[in-house]
């Protein structure tokens, strides 16, 4: 089910941005195309790739079992990577927004719940990679090491995805008002995005809470 909520973002998240908002680019000078690679980078980036992450290391990842052999050193391999895509498409994401703001100064800068959300999921995020590089791949820190810093590695990556799809939710609240948007086949799609970004989260939440 989450892999089919994961699916239904996507596909309605770039059939939003392709179809009413005339696609996405971070080299474009159109500073609304800008704007919208914002939201799919940060789609792909903490949020697919992180639910990716805490589904395969629960062994509910159909892809990526297929993909990853048993041997562990694989699957810590799959999930370092997985991470560094899911904080560069992130990263990228701050990229677009910050020029966009830089470039119309009549935008608001962090006065809204969504760019403080965002914002500190980001920097958290990166943070977590770091440690979880430094402790998990760098040869060097003992298995206790390990073993006391894992516990808490993986709560604070459930809690990293949280508030990844919180941000979510109050960014297409926020970008729904902005484009003065009430009824129509455009708000309907943007509404269904947040949902299916939303059940995607819930989905992968369960799946990891229960035994």
């Amino acid at each position: 089910m989450a892999q089919l909520f994961a699916g239904a973002a996507i596909a309605l998240m770039l059939i939003w941005i392709s179809h009413f908002r005339d696609g996405f680019s971070l080299k474009s000078n159109d500073l609304a195309r800008l704007l919208n690679a914002h939201h799919v980078l940060m789609l792909f980036g903490p949020i697919i790739c992180v639910g990716q992450v805490l589904l395969w290391w629960h062994g509910l990842a159909i892809m990526a079992l297929k993909l990853v052999p048993g041997r562990r050193k694989w699957k810590k391999t799959v999930h370092v990577l997985l991470n560094l895509i899911g904080v560069v498409l992130g990263v990228l994401g701050l990229y677009a927004i910050f020029t966009v703001i830089k470039k119309d100064e009549t935008l608001p800068n962090f006065d809204s719940l969504h760019s403080w959300i965002g914002f500190g999921t980001m920097c958290l995020y990166s943070v977590q990679f770091l440690i979880g590089f430094i402790f998990f791949v760098f040869p060097g820190t003992t298995m206790m090491m390990r073993a006391n810093l894992k516990p808490w590695h993986a709560f604070f990556g459930l809690v990293i995805f949280i508030l990844a799809v919180g941000s979510a939710a109050t960014g297409i609240i926020r970008r729904f008002w902005f484009l003065g948007l009430h009824r129509g086949s455009e708000a309907l799609v943007l509404n269904f995005t947040g949902i299916a970004i939303i059940l995607f989260g819930i989905t992968v939440v369960l799946s990891v809470v229960l035994p």
